[in-house]
């Protein structure tokens, strides 16, 4: 069922990684809080987003104590939301990381506040890379998708104390074909407040403000869906605080506490 395990039963904490398409990098996440509890890491492996679901909700199903208290990071904290909504009876509580936004405007400022982070060297091999990639073999491509997620760690983190993310491998093609599903239906009127709506357990969002994803396309939209939701804000941090030099230990207080 693609799940790694850490710690021991009972298993009512579950992690979820991002991208969509990069497994691995909340392994981390799960050997701290590992000490003092047992906690799956589910592996998504499907290349759409009701597969995405369809998977996560048979990794649960199997291997977890339900309901848990899920935890996403990045496009994983917007799958944990639609396992949420979808079946709710698996999900005791949500903790989202570094969310994905929800509107398009918001998510096409994140681009501009990537650029303004590389130095013109590098913003023009961003350019070459994304020109690149649209007629590149399937070699090339995970390649380049690689590079490509270098410079993204770049822009992204504030101070880390490391640069490995522990992600097994840049799975394009799983990135591709979900994340153009999600954007179909984020840009569908109404859609992702219709589904979110159903959402009703609690569930609080850690967000870095040097993360580049703008918490003005995140934090509107959720106090709107759901009828439980707290924000903490972590300064001088980005999109991995568990890896943020200044904010780590608060991150961990926060987990242990909420959890």
């Amino acid at each position: 069922m693609n799940v790694r395990v850490y710690g021991e039963a009972p298993f009512r904490v579950a992690i979820l990684h991002g991208g969509p398409g990069a497994p691995g990098y909340m392994a981390p996440v799960a050997r701290e809080l590992s000490r003092t509890m047992g906690v799956l890491e589910p592996l998504q492996t499907k290349d759409s987003l009701d597969g995405q679901i369809e998977e996560l909700q048979g990794q649960l199903t199997t291997s977890a104590d339900i309901p848990v208290t899920l935890i996403g990071s990045s496009w994983g904290a917007v799958l944990a939301l639609f396992l949420a909504a979808r079946t709710p009876h698996l999900v005791r509580k949500l903790i989202l990381i570094g969310s994905a936004v929800y509107d398009a405007e918001n998510s096409s400022r994140i681009e501009g506040i990537r650029m303004g982070r590389l130095d013109d060297g590098r913003r023009k091999r961003y350019a070459e890379i994304m020109t690149e990639i649209e007629t590149a073999s399937a070699k090339d491509r995970q390649r380049l998708m690689s590079e490509w997620g270098e410079m993204l760690f770049d822009t992204d983190v504030y101070d880390p104390t490391t640069v490995n993310l522990e992600i097994i491998e840049i799975q394009n093609d799983i990135f591709a074909g979900v994340w153009s599903d999600f954007v179909a239906l984020r840009d569908r009127p109404g859609y992702l407040m219709g589904e979110f709506l159903k959402i009703k357990a609690p569930t609080v969002v850690i967000h870095g403000n040097y993360d580049p994803h703008p918490i003005e396309g995140i934090r509107p939209f959720l106090e709107n869906c759901l009828p439980h939701v707290r924000f903490y804000l972590l300064p001088r941090c980005g999109h991995y605080p568990w890896i943020e030099r200044n904010a780590r230990n608060r991150f961990f207080e926060i987990l242990r506490n909420e959890i």
